[in-house]
């Protein structure tokens, strides 16, 4: 798309989606934690057993990480995250395959920047059985550069 016509081609309802998915292993799961989020659900399954997930579950901030892995092979590269909203509604488990799908919810040329477009964006992230284990709400900053495979439902 043109520079001059590449905001009139974005339209609130754009749909997008993650063309791969990514597998979550229990060794990815364990080693993340360690690192970055050590509490027994996400540690090892033993002690996982004794928490409310009653078995191993991936850390939400893990499950966002993929999430964003995701978006970002989609072509939500040229962005900048001005704004994020996060719920877990399930939990992320070994052996899930994680996909992504989302769509523009709002539009707006900057009022000080007018060659800036602010983007509202809502993505699910999805498991291999349709199971939502992430939804995302963000607000993004994308100019000309803007280059995502957009289609419309």
């Amino acid at each position: 798309m043109s520079e001059e016509n590449w905001f009139d081609a974005i339209e609130v309802g754009d749909c997008f989606h993650s063309e791969v998915e990514i597998e979550v292993t229990a060794e990815a799961i364990i080693a993340f934690a360690e690192t970055y989020d050590p509490q027994p659900g996400h540690l090892s399954e033993e002690l996982a057993k004794a928490t409310p997930f009653k078995g191993l579950a991936a850390s939400g901030w893990h499950t966002a990480a993929i999430t964003m892995r995701l978006l970002a092979e989609t072509g939500w590269t040229d962005t900048i995250g001005l704004g994020v909203s996060l719920k877990w509604p399930t939990a992320t488990r070994p052996g899930d395959h994680l996909r992504l799908e989302g769509r523009i919810t709002s539009k707006r040329l900057s009022e000080s920047r007018p060659d800036t477009a602010i983007l509202g964006i809502e993505y699910t992230t999805l498991n291999h059985d349709g199971e939502v284990r992430q939804i995302t709400e963000a607000t993004v900053m994308a100019t000309s550069t803007f280059h995502v495979p957009l289609h419309r439902d």
